[in-house]
């Protein structure tokens, strides 16, 4: 691989590090503060609850996008014990074609639904539109596709069972 696509993927791969460290730490606070709120004054902040369920869903997107980047997806790999090295790296780059396919394909309709709420203005909470915190589903299924297919460019070496 060359030394310049090498290095940027390798700041990609700490950005993204650096937002889901961000995001889990904002989570915990954010949590915290509501406890705190709810004991100390016996109600917590409106718009932290629905703040926190949509930090859930960007934190399992992003969480995603780097188990797609070390091939640390969730399988099923039963067969992968009992075929040839050979069949096995022409499966391996079937999948990933086909997670290409599933993460392109979901890219481009979520840009749709994004599109849609944002044509109709829908508010998600506190006067944030849904559209920007859905935002994370077309850019994370996009960024899985980005890595499936430098997966099957180049896919990892691994030991057979």
């Amino acid at each position: 691989m060359n030394k310049r696509i090498a290095s940027f993927i390798a700041i990609i791969n700490k950005l993204e590090d650096w937002f889901l460290i961000i995001m889990l730490a904002v989570m915990v606070v954010l949590a915290i503060t509501q406890i705190f709120y709810r004991n100390i004054f016996g109600e917590g902040i409106v718009w932290i609850d629905p703040l926190l369920r949509v930090l859930v869903l960007w934190v399992a997107i992003a969480g995603a996008v780097v188990a797609t980047r070390t091939d640390n997806h969730i399988r099923i790999d039963f067969f992968t014990r009992y075929i040839s090295e050979k069949f096995h790296k022409t499966l391996q780059r079937l999948v990933y074609a086909f997670c290409i396919f599933i993460c392109g394909l979901i890219a481009w309709h979520s840009v749709r639904f994004v599109q849609m709420d944002y044509e109709y203005a829908t508010i998600a909470f506190a006067k944030i539109p849904a559209w920007v915190t859905e935002l994370i589903i077309p850019i994370g299924f996009f960024m899985m596709a980005v890595r499936y297919l430098l997966l099957f460019v180049s896919p990892p070496e691994k030991e057979m069972r």
